[in-house]
């Protein structure tokens, strides 16, 4: 869902009193770990972990950071160490996105693609958010037909209808409030925030380096909010807005506004001479022709024996288009799949991810979206809403307006969502591509808008989620690594150019 109102006048008062003291309080894990240097961690061998440089641990954090010597929960964290030990800065963590999302294989990934120079100063660590994965993690326990990514989108009926998406809403947050337990109800971006200082605490750094990556962006910027003088040089790689009275619920209703900026690189690729999965002659014709094919198949689904759901419908097809989107090498997908539906390709054998995987990744992601801030609750609000939304960005029909589970959640956010500001040092750099369909170019400017001189802002003419090391554009790939290598941030914000 990317990433989802329950109004709670009365806890207001509270609440803020609370997060007075919440965003001040020192993480018991870390309490105990201001030796510099002095790591408490046993490291291993990691479990199903391609890169054999990488290694394990765990750390244990509160369950509740209000009652930091009652119960525990663990942290798995991994790190693959400095290349060269006598130029070593640091530590890197890497903060994945979702929410949900592993970031325990991380470092393994992030080697692959990062330069040498960054490589040989920083311990690459990586580790699954609470709740996550081989963290103590969380599950909904829903039932399996509701484990598609097209319902978890909340994308309407054919029609406009939200009648089937209310229905699902009721059934995630009712399972979730029956079956996620404590360690559920504990999931926010604050919480996370807290248990990035403990892991900084328990590696015995006095300071932290960071790299965070969509929903990362905005669990990074609330840790260097949280805790700016933990913080040495922090990169926030395609970024969403920070919006203290929204968060998560203006993170999805972008999804429209970024799935219209990005389209056009996919037309272009998809009419180029010589593609053998050309759908157009121009351009031009592309758009039209997602949008008439996904109308024939709400009309008229095509069987898709071992899929889930079993046949590709407009909704199917409109969900492959967010996800292909998301890089330049998954257009084929989109492609491929559009080929199928006009009859001119079969259909592609079905992918479908774990059931325990989709499991928590739900879990997480639910939780996180509904216990960091509220959300509105009048079904016909959201009916209108859609309305409006199919009307002014067809693509995504409606899908960004619509409801999600947190319209049923049975219980206020503990806390008011962090509000980034410019108190802290001056040590972050933003990287964002102009074309991001998940954190639209827009939502990145508010994020620098926020942190004020603490930031610089460095803006690819590029298109996709996820900009440093991850397209090819030197000019922002050197201005990152230069910033990592050296902690010399630009002088002004910077504009690089296509690759």
């Amino acid at each position: 869902m990317p990433k989802n109102t329950i109004t709670v006048p009365a806890a207001a008062t509270a609440a803020a009193a609370l997060a007075v003291t919440a965003l001040t309080a020192l993480p018991a894990a870390a309490a105990d770990a201001e030796q510099p240097g002095k790591d408490r961690l046993t490291w291993s061998v990691c479990q199903g972990q391609a890169d054999p440089r990488q290694q394990c641990a765990t750390v244990t954090v509160p369950l509740d950071y209000r009652d930091p010597r009652g119960e525990q929960i663990t942290l798995a964290i991994s790190r693959i160490p400095a290349a060269k030990p006598g130029l070593r800065h640091g530590v890197l963590l890497t903060v994945p996105g979702g929410p949900g999302g592993s970031g325990l294989n991380v470092p393994g990934s992030a080697a692959k693609r990062l330069p040498q120079s960054v490589l040989d100063r920083f311990d690459l660590v990586g580790f699954d958010p609470r709740g996550v994965g081989r963290s103590t993690p969380v599950s909904c326990d829903l039932d399996r037909s509701d484990l598609t990514m097209v319902k978890l989108r909340s994308w309407p009926a054919a029609d406009g209808s939200i009648d089937g998406n209310v229905g699902y809403a009721r059934r995630v947050a009712e399972a979730c409030v029956r079956n996620g337990g404590p360690v559920l109800r504990s999931i926010s971006t604050a919480n996370e925030a807290r248990d990035i200082d403990a892991i900084r605490g328990a590696l015995g750094e006095r300071k932290l380096s960071a790299w965070g990556v969509s929903y990362g962006t905005y669990a990074g910027a609330v840790y260097a909010t949280m805790f700016p003088q933990r913080t040495d040089r922090i990169v926030l790689d395609s970024n969403d807005d920070p919006d203290p009275t929204r968060v998560e619920r203006g993170w999805l209703a972008a999804f429209g506004q970024g799935a219209e900026d990005r389209f056009p690189d996919f037309a272009k690729w998809a009419a180029s001479p010589g593609n053998p999965d050309r759908l157009a002659d121009t351009p031009e014709e592309v758009r039209p022709l997602f949008l008439d094919l996904a109308a024939r198949l709400d009309r008229a689904p095509l069987p898709w024996p071992g899929a889930d759901p079993a046949e590709l419908n407009g909704n199917v097809l409109r969900e492959t288009m967010m996800q292909s989107l998301s890089t330049d090498a998954a257009f084929p997908d989109l492609a491929r799949l559009m080929l199928a539906g006009l009859g001119r390709r079969p259909l592609p054998a079905p992918m479908t991810p774990p059931e325990q995987v989709m499991q928590n990744t739900i879990a997480v992601s639910v939780g996180t979206l509904c216990n960091d801030v509220s959300w509105p609750t009048d079904p016909a609000a959201y009916g209108t809403a859609v309305a409006a939304e199919r009307a002014a960005r067809p693509l995504t029909a409606g899908m960004p307006a619509s409801v999600t589970p947190c319209a049923y959640w049975p219980s206020a956010p503990a806390e008011p969502p962090v509000k980034v500001t410019d108190r802290g040092p001056a040590n972050v750099l933003l990287v964002q591509n102009l074309r991001d369909p998940y954190s639209p170019y827009t939502g990145a400017l508010k994020l620098r808008t926020a942190f004020g001189q603490r930031a610089r802002m460095v803006a690819v003419d590029s298109g996709g989620h996820e900009a440093y090391v991850a397209n090819g554009n030197a000019c922002g790939d050197a201005v990152v690594t230069d910033y990592l290598v050296t902690g010399r941030r630009p002088a002004g914000d910077v504009s690089c150019p296509a690759r």
